[in-house]
């Protein structure tokens, strides 16, 4: 089957994710100065941006593998359903994130369940391409073996860096979500995703992988 089942609903549950970050800043409670209330949440605000930003740019570069990836088999939508639950899941550390800054205790916890989460979500999204890339079977034909690496590459920054993030907040959480930030500044950064990604796809056969994935998988 061609990918744009997975791609619909892939950005049907970044929408629903992305959307929901923004119940996780509470309304101020009435009795009080409602401008120092307001300010007073300016963590809820601030998580709420880089978790804005981390889910924006993992869609980015979901949209920029299936460019690439061009056939799905059963394997793949499973794979593919894994990432997104992870990301669908991750307004809820971003909630118990703020929460800590806001209460003062617990930081490190909270930032490190914060990066586990996002290191759990690079791992699957590192299981997606290497599955798709493996012998080209499921890529397009103007995809070389070189560029299948490079990629690969790329994405395996962001596990490591979450994980190494996760594991420093249990110290410094405000250096943590500096990390948090950094990468996903890295991925929305034009270097950080292909440029051709955005552009039309090129008219070209697919692979004998592909066909022989097909065969497979009818």
């Amino acid at each position: 089957m061609s990918t744009d089942r997975l791609e619909t609903f892939s950005d049907g549950v970044f929408a629903i994710a992305i959307t929901l970050l923004v119940l996780g800043i509470a309304v101020p409670p009435p009795g009080g100065s409602l401008g120092a209330e307001l300010l007073r949440l300016w963590p809820a605000y601030l998580t709420y941006v880089v978790s804005f930003l981390v889910i924006g740019a993992i869609w980015i570069n979901h949209h920029a593998m299936f460019r690439r990836v061009v056939y799905a088999d059963a394997a793949l939508l499973a794979l593919n359903l894994l990432q997104l639950m992870v990301f669908a899941f991750l307004p809820f550390p971003t909630a118990v994130l703020a929460q800590a800054f806001l209460r003062g205790t617990d930081e490190g916890i909270a930032a490190a369940f914060y990066g586990a989460t996002l290191a759990l979500g690079g791992v699957f999204v590192n299981a997606v391409w290497r599955y798709a890339a493996h012998r080209r079977r499921l890529l397009s034909r103007d995809v070389t073996e070189q560029q299948a690496r490079q990629i690969g590459r790329r994405y395996l920054l962001g596990p490591l860096v979450y994980a190494a993030a996760a594991g420093v907040g249990l110290v410094l959480p405000w250096l943590a979500v500096l990390l948090f930030a950094g990468i996903n500044g890295f991925y929305l950064w034009p270097r950080g995703v292909d440029r051709v990604a955005l552009e039309d796809p090129p008219e070209s056969p697919r692979n004998d992988g592909e066909n022989e994935a097909k065969t497979a998988i009818e």
